[in-house]
């Protein structure tokens, strides 16, 4: 839980570190970078302890990504939407449900 809890934190900061500058055009390029590296730093702080964790006690490489990557697509659809205004398409849910089915493959033993 701890792994989980650390990706979707380090997400948050990721999601904001890689788009939020793009709410404010006048902001010159350099400025959008250094902010944007300064969030990313705090990201890498919450991301490799949540894989070191979760490498060392839970999930093998392949799952941790996995994990990661269904937590970053939850996160940057809440971040779109409410943040940066973006509209939400019926074909966003239908491309969910099927990197839902890819979670339900990467972890039932049935097929592995």
């Amino acid at each position: 839980m701890r792994t989980i809890i650390l990706l979707a934190l380090s997400n948050v900061f990721m999601t904001f570190a890689w788009y939020y500058h793009l709410k404010y055009h006048d902001w010159p390029l350099w400025k959008a970078i250094v902010i944007s590296w300064l969030i990313a730093l705090i990201e890498y702080c919450l991301a490799v302890p949540a894989n070191r964790i979760g490498h060392r006690e839970n999930f093998n490489l392949f799952e941790l990504k996995m994990i990661q990557e269904v937590i970053t697509l939850v996160i940057f659809c809440v971040f779109a939407v409410v943040v940066m205004k973006e509209p939400f398409h019926w074909k966003y849910i239908v491309s969910f449900v099927f990197l839902a089915g890819a979670v339900y493959f990467m972890f039932t033993k049935r097929f592995g």
